[in-house]
């Protein structure tokens, strides 16, 4: 895959057209979900069904071997 950017502008209400390329690459349609991960001073947007498999991910204060070792259960 090759990397891109793909630029959107806010609206006066905080909202956002998601791109189509965007959503073309996240296989979003309409009324499908979408997360933000914020990591430092980038943020990433996932479609939430790739999130479902680790309900962790957004969470990277817990991503180190011993939270693995420790929620290998859940």
């Amino acid at each position: 895959m090759t990397d891109s950017v793909v630029k959107a502008r806010l609206g006066t209400k905080a909202e956002v057209v998601v791109p189509k390329p965007v959503r073309d690459a996240l296989g979003l349609k309409p009324g499908d979900e979408f997360a933000f991960v914020i990591e430092g001073d980038q943020v990433r947007v996932v479609s939430v069904s790739s999130q479902i498999d680790d309900p962790f991910a957004g969470f990277t204060e817990w991503a180190s071997a011993a939270d693995t070792k420790g929620y290998a259960e859940f």
